[in-house]
């Protein structure tokens, strides 16, 4: 195997696939990043044996094709080591694989191509494109409430649901929950749900941009892919039927609170200092157009802040952990917020004023 390439040919696509090597590995070969020259491309191809990365580059000056896995920090400090308009040639010496860029000269040890592990593919079962735009705000507005690291192994991931022409991602940690649509490009009208991993949701929003350039995401019984530009990514799935979130969703809330996005979420983070650390209590005291926020700490320290709202309804008390309102509406985008409460043992509803694409439930908690 040997190329030539140009230094940030090279660092782009290395450093797409290095994000899912682990320092730490069980297998050796897993803190190397696979190399292929074949046909004139170079695909380098990281894994922890959950999520997969495949990023290719095009080969302009000479090469000869072979395959080989190398130590993946190394090749990547040394790629960002070199001079931006450096250029790059790479050619097995035996076992070693020389790094040869102007006056400069590596060599690194190498392991069979073999030995590196594949993720197993079944067939997908259907494929659908969305914005990565679209996409990527889905993950940002509901990864918050996932679990981390919950018996409940279901709860470790979001839920990746398709209906129709809809993409809707869900999760939650038991105490709260996240939901969120958006418009995709479908051929089946079945609905379809999947659970993919914790870490392949961050990996997967790590790969996605703020245009207006398309993902094609393949969803499989074991897998799931996502194909943007000349990178592939693929997740195993956890294996678990995902809580009926619907009926989470609270019904009947009859008290709606309007307030100022902004501002409850800092007189929220301004009371949560004094609330108690380890449960993160915090006390609402709903009046006509009146919010009273309190928080007390085993120390007999207190806090109160007032939050003017619009309100109309009869007066209610209730307790929420800060944190989980603070998450909320640090996600929602309008600057009015909505907020629909029943009783003081009841779920709040939370979302923007002017929308319902993105839902979010608290439970309360006693106090």
């Amino acid at each position: 195997m040997k190329l030539s390439i140009s230094r940030d040919q090279l660092l782009k696509p290395l450093q797409q696939v290095c994000g899912v090597v682990e320092k730490r590995q069980t297998l050796p070969v897993l803190a190397n990043v696979l190399l292929v020259v074949d046909a004139g491309k170079l695909s380098l191809t990281g894994t922890d044996l959950e999520v997969e990365l495949v990023a290719k580059a095009e080969l302009n000056g000479e090469f000869g094709d072979g395959e080989i896995t190398v130590p993946a920090r190394k090749l990547l400090d040394i790629c960002k080591s070199l001079p931006a308009s450096a250029e790059i040639e790479l050619r097995m010496d035996g076992q070693k694989l020389v790094l040869k860029s102007g006056k400069s000269r590596f060599t690194l040890t190498t392991l069979p191509a073999n030995e590196f592990p594949n993720l197993e593919e079944g067939i997908g079962a259907f494929s659908f494109t969305i914005s990565q735009k679209a996409l990527r705000k889905l993950i940002e507005k509901t990864s918050f409430a996932m679990a981390q690291q919950d018996v409940r192994y279901y709860l470790n991931g979001m839920l990746f649901e398709v209906t129709g022409n809809r993409l809707r991602t869900v999760s939650t940690d038991g105490h709260r929950l996240a939901m969120c649509d958006a418009e995709a490009r479908t051929d089946s009208s079945d609905r379809m749900q999947v659970i993919v991993p914790r870490k392949g949701v961050h990996e997967l929003a790590r790969l996605l941009t703020e245009d207006d350039g398309e993902v094609t995401l393949t969803l499989g019984t074991n897998h799931i892919r996502a194909t943007v530009g000349n990178v592939s990514f693929t997740s195993k799935l956890i294996d678990g039927k995902f809580p009926d979130y619907e009926r989470v969703l609270p019904k009947g809330g009859d008290k709606i609170v309007l307030a100022n996005r902004e501002e409850l979420r800092q007189s929220l983070q301004r009371a949560s200092i004094l609330s108690n650390e380890k449960y993160r209590g915090i006390r609402l005291q709903l009046t006509p157009d009146l919010l009273r926020l309190q928080a007390n700490n085993p120390d007999q320290e207190e806090a109160e802040e007032d939050v003017t709202v619009e309100y109309a309804g009869a007066s209610l008390e209730i307790g929420f952990n800060v944190q989980y309102l603070m998450d909320v509406l640090g996600v929602l985008e309008t600057s009015t917020a909505k907020i629909t409460l029943g009783d003081s043992n009841s779920s709040a509803l939370l979302q923007d004023a002017d929308s319902a694409a993105a839902l979010y439930v608290v439970m309360p908690m006693r106090l």
